[in-house]
């Protein structure tokens, strides 16, 4: 008896330690290599320099100083993986407002394009309806002619006076502003996620954070009335929502995939986009505010010379005066169509935004450029790449127009921008 259970149990030890190895043999397929700790422990981290290699055996290519500069970031990672509660907290606070914030911009930009839309059908059919009666009355006499005449002025007036406050706030350019907010929000939700998932955060990325949601916030703000932005500015700039960049002018050194070579060519593109695309897009804009000043002062005006014309229908005056109520209610909704239907407002924020946006390319790469500890920039051949990508350049595109500056100076005709 005891022969058979010695036998049984050592069977039954032979049958659970097979089903081990065949479970370790599956995991050994299914789960990477792990590596004994000098304690005995299992570590589930790889070591920095295994990591770095892996990335360069499969062939993406990364420089010596980008593998250092990648090797030396993960490391500071691995050696404080404990972050700071607050500072996480603190972060995930920021995402919160921030994401609210985009719902906010995103809901008030469809409420104001209902404005636009609800404003220019009303105005136009006002106006039109307006001149319609003018007419009616010219062909009447006695009763109906003085109700006609003093409905199509009562007419005429509502609609200029409802076309001053619709040029002034220009809902085209509101609904624009929103739509920037609401992409430029969701673009800082996204980096401050990246900070959370990618890294050790601490309290200075907290202060940028914060920063940055400030500075949108000035740049775009929600209120119409007291913070609005001048929708006529005297002088047309290009719209800013980051904050001022901090440099450190003390030391040189290169390093961090930087070179004198790199720096020469980061140089020659911000040259360019100062006389090119900068200057175009402010030219572009300068155009488009014009145009709209002379439409949104040529509608009121219209709407009131034909008022004018519908009080004196009926007098001795009276096929010059229809004349002018009639013809220039129909020149008015023409202009008010111009203006808002083909929403120049907005056209002239597209272009103020984009000369904002090749502005902050401009002040980035000066601000790595100035910065003179190689260490704090941003790692130089990651910068050039995101530089290249958004231009909508390949990276030897990139270098063929710093060359090409390089040589003909501010005789180049090429724009850096291959996007818009």
């Amino acid at each position: 008896m005891a022969s058979l259970q010695s036998s049984s149990v050592i069977g039954s030890l032979a049958y659970s330690s097979g089903r081990c190895r065949r479970g370790m043999t599956r995991a050994a397929i299914n789960m990477p290599k792990l590596r004994t700790a000098a304690a005995g422990g299992l570590s589930l981290r790889l070591p920095a320099r295994d990591l770095v290699q892996e990335v360069l055996d499969m062939g993406i290519g990364l420089s010596p100083a980008t593998t250092s500069h990648v090797e030396k970031k993960y490391l500071s990672r691995t050696v404080s993986n404990v972050s700071d509660p607050m500072v996480i907290a603190k972060l995930h606070e920021i995402m919160e407002a921030v994401a609210d914030r985009v719902e906010m911009h995103k809901n008030i930009g469809e409420q104001r394009d209902n404005w636009n839309s609800l404003l220019l059908t009303s105005i136009n059919a006002i106006t039109l309806t307006a001149a319609t009666m003018a007419g009616i009355a010219a062909t009447n006499v006695g009763g109906p002619l003085m109700a006609l005449k003093f409905s199509s002025t009562l007419m005429y007036l509502a609609a200029t006076g409802m076309l001053v406050v619709m040029n002034k706030i220009q809902p085209s350019q509101l609904v624009e502003e929103q739509r920037n907010a609401a992409r430029l929000f969701k673009q800082l939700h996204c980096q401050i996620q990246t900070t959370l998932s990618s890294g050790n955060p601490t309290s200075s990325d907290v202060e940028e954070a914060m920063e940055k949601v400030l500075a949108l916030d000035k740049a775009y703000p929600l209120p119409l009335i007291g913070v609005m932005l001048e929708k006529f500015p005297k002088t047309v700039e290009p719209a800013v929502w980051w904050p001022q960049h901090r440099q450190n002018q003390e030391g040189r050194s290169y390093g961090n995939g930087w070179s004198v070579e790199l720096e020469e060519e980061m140089r020659e593109i911000v040259g360019v986009l100062k006389r090119k695309d900068t200057e175009d897009y402010l030219r572009l804009g300068k155009i488009a505010l014009k145009v709209n000043k002379i439409l949104s002062i040529s509608g009121p005006l219209l709407t009131g010379m034909a008022a004018c014309g519908t009080a004196f229908v009926g007098s001795s005056h009276a096929p010059w005066a229809t004349i002018v109520g009639v013809v220039a209610g129909a020149m008015a909704s023409v202009v008010n169509m111009m203006e808002h239907g083909g929403q120049v407002g907005m056209v002239f924020e597209m272009y103020r935004n984009n000369a904002g946006f090749f502005r902050l390319m401009e002040e980035t790469i000066e601000s790595n450029l100035n910065e003179r500890d190689v260490g704090r920039r941003e790692n130089g051949e990651l910068f050039e790449m995101k530089v290249a990508l958004q231009l909508g350049r390949s990276l030897s595109g990139l270098k063929n127009l710093a060359a090409s500056s390089s040589k003909k100076g501010e005789a180049i005709e090429e724009f850096a921008s291959k996007l818009f």
